[in-house]
């Protein structure tokens, strides 16, 4: 059997980031990074909205707030440094009425407490920062931007492979055990033997974690599909660079927006529908154990008790492309449905508590030998640099 230094399990922005961190602290290290997939990012990592975020919306003092602000200026710089294209956009968080105006300050304090570049704007700014939008009033956030991801992600695997990685593909992870000398990391045809391992399976990380301990993890993944629109070429223009609703606070979702992207389309969405099965991209891709299993959980069943009404009108949103320009003519008047096509859909892994619990910070695990990393949604792309360094810091502890 094949014995190295380090397994990372995933080929995503968060396996790679990880990678790059712990290789340039340890350059001597013995690195396989193992993706199930014949190309890298082609989940999470490539499939989102291409957006830098500012970090305007997490709780101050949290992880997510920290690791994003601190993510997104390591993010900028290794685009430069690497010549990933990218653009500091900056967006508007528009409130549609007066009862989402009250709200707004609350909004504009965090960012703020969080180190983020923001401002308080009235409808005449709006208008001239994205003409086409309608509000009572509105943030400008200006530390925010527009990158391709899966370009971040292929500038990163050649820096891997110029340090000495070995990138595995087609290499589906079946198992980890963990012995008290070694990590035996097993697919359908072949093993490894490592001192260490990464879990960063995104949508199945639950999973390995389980296979690595025999007991159910602490959290559970639950997908949910994110769905896109672009906009027609001829209606680009209504669009300059980002406009956003102000967030349901009963949701930990931000909401359909529009972004226009580094490619110069600009997209709707993503909504936030359950996904029935883990990489369930479409309505018609269903797993029924992965169902069975999510309605045995009982953090679940308190979710749809919770949040039925709000998963309802994203499901409506979903099959209905009436419906789904309606809520966007809140933030665009001119829009409609015939301005929208069906583009290529993600899926979020978003871990959810025994106690029904939607985690909004990034949860990681260890035992002996391995880091479970067991929530890294939006903003983890941002955040992937800083994300890998830290989990870099813990694999070194662990090699110490």
């Amino acid at each position: 059997m094949n014995r190295v230094d380090v397994v990372i399990v995933g080929g995503g922005i968060v396996g790679l980031a990880t990678a790059d961190a712990l290789l340039r602290s340890r350059p001597e290290l013995r690195l396989v990074l193992l993706e199930k997939e014949d190309e890298l990012a082609l989940h999470q990592s490539g499939r989102n909205s291409g957006v830098i975020h500012s970090g305007i919306y997490y709780r101050p003092g949290s992880p997510a707030a920290q690791l994003a602000v601190e993510g997104r200026i390591s993010l900028t710089r290794f685009c430069t440094e690497r010549g990933v294209p990218f653009e500091m956009t900056g967006k508007v968080i528009v409130a549609t009425d007066d009862a989402e105006r009250e709200r707004l300050p609350g909004l504009l304090a965090r960012g703020r407490e969080n180190g983020v570049r923001v401002e308080a704007i009235g409808p005449a700014r709006l208008r001239e920062l994205e003409p086409h939008s309608r509000g009572a009033a509105a943030l400008h956030v200006l530390d925010t931007g527009i990158v391709d991801f899966r370009r971040v992600c292929d500038a990163l695997a050649d820096q891997l492979c110029q340090a000495g990685a070995e990138i595995r593909r087609g290499w589906q992870v079946k198992e980890l055990v963990e012995r008290s000398d070694a990590v035996v990391v097993t697919s359908g045809h072949d093993s490894l033997e490592s001192e260490i391992a990464v879990n960063c399976s995104g949508l199945f990380s639950d999973r390995l974690a389980s296979s690595s301990t025999n007991s159910e993890p602490a959290v559970r993944i639950v997908p949910f599909r994110g769905e896109f629109h672009d906009l027609a070429a001829a209606r680009r223009h209504v669009v300059r660079n980002m406009i956003y609703p102000l967030a349901n606070p009963e949701f930990p979702f931000l909401g359909v927006h529009l972004t226009r992207g580094i490619d110069g389309r600009v997209r709707a969405g993503p909504n936030a529908v359950l996904a029935l099965a883990r990489e369930g991209y479409s309505w018609s891709i269903v797993d029924p154990g992965e169902v069975r299993e999510l309605l045995r959980f009982p953090g679940f069943r308190k979710l749809a008790r919770r949040y039925w009404r709000i998963g309802l009108e994203e499901m409506v949103r979903s099959v209905s492309t009436h419906a789904l320009a309606r809520a966007l003519r809140a933030l665009v008047p001119e829009i409609q449905a015939r301005d929208l096509t069906r583009s290529p859909a993600g899926v979020r892994a978003q871990a959810l508590s025994a106690d029904g619990t939607l985690l909004d910070n990034f949860v990681i695990r260890e035992t002996n030998r391995i880091v479970h990393v067991l929530n890294a949604q939006s903003p983890a792309a941002t955040a992937s640099l800083e994300i890998g360094r830290h989990i870099a810091e813990r694999l070194i502890h662990h090699l110490d």
